[in-house]
């Protein structure tokens, strides 16, 4: 859900500009070793990782290590950990992995939520229905997320719902500078007014109940591209199935071919003395193990 706002933002009792002006930094690249903890984080929660060649998966890490770099993740009224930053930046970078150079130009922080919370960022009391948010003006670069929505959306990959995927391909709907459902700087030309077309008639069968897709996709084209990269990254070979036009142009937007990836793989749990899941050779308790838990 993306929502526009230009007030600041209220945390605990009093209040005061979290989103202060910040001066650009010049971007920053990994230089060194990926951390084996946070290989242990995407192999045992990320399913998109578990299905990449191990190239495939190097090059993951090194752009989960890069967005990290450039990106600050930051708890409001909740405690943060490893895997929750690691979980952020594979949201980041799933949607743009078909592209090798992607960098976000229009991000530096995203902030979380301990739940959903409501428009003036109450996270007690009615109204609370926001699972996620990017914006403009005070916002601008911000981008904010329910933890546990973060979570859910990892844990449960076969409801066709990832709250952080969603936000972070509104994000790159925003890059040619208005989020309206077609992400100019990836679609071919040759292929808007088909997508155009095809969205106006998947938000019709969405309003005529004769949809598998999320109902809030029917909300208008920005909210339809969100909803069903997410379908499209959460269950491909379903989307093949259903909605094979979408996906032949979901596929052409994100440069991937997601049916030809195993996202079924039985999660792997480590004990101390279980093959490491870093495929180093060595038991979990002499390498990953080692490390501080998170």
């Amino acid at each position: 859900m993306t929502h526009f706002i230009f007030i600041s933002i209220i945390v605990a009792a009093g209040s005061y500009f979290i989103f202060r002006p910040k001066k650009k930094i010049k971007w920053v690249l990994p230089e060194t070793a990926f951390p084996d903890a946070w290989r242990k984080i995407l192999i045992e929660y990320v399913s998109f990782y578990s299905s990449l060649s191990p190239s495939e998966q190097q090059r993951f890490e090194y752009k989960v290590q890069e967005f990290l770099l450039n990106c600050q993740i930051i708890g409001v009224r909740t405690s943060i950990d490893t895997t929750d930053k690691v979980l952020v930046a594979s949201s980041a970078i799933i949607p743009i992995f078909g592209f090798d150079d992607w960098r976000y130009p229009n991000i530096d922080e995203v902030l979380i939520y301990p739940t959903a919370f409501s428009r003036d960022f109450a996270t007690e009391g009615s109204g609370r229905n926001i699972l996620g948010m990017v914006g403009t003006g005070y916002m601008e670069g911000k981008m904010i997320l329910s933890q546990e929505a973060l979570k859910h959306g990892f844990k449960n990959e076969s409801d066709k719902k990832n709250t952080a995927i969603h936000e972070f391909v509104h994000l790159i709907d925003k890059t040619d500078g208005i989020i309206d459902g077609i992400p100019s700087l990836l679609l071919e030309k040759q292929y808007s007014i088909p997508w155009i077309d095809l969205i106006t008639k998947k938000i019709d069968e969405i309003y005529e109940g004769t949809s598998d897709i999320n109902p809030y996709g029917g909300t208008n084209r920005a909210e339809f591209f969100s909803v069903a990269s997410e379908y499209f990254f959460e269950r491909p070979k379903l989307l093949s199935k259903k909605h094979p036009d979408l996906y032949r142009l979901l596929e052409q937007v994100f440069n991937q071919d997601m049916s030809t990836r195993n996202l079924n793989k039985k999660k792997v749990k480590t004990g101390r003395n279980s093959d490491c899941p870093c495929n180093s050779g060595k038991k979990f308790k002499k390498c990953c193990g080692m490390y501080t838990s998170f």
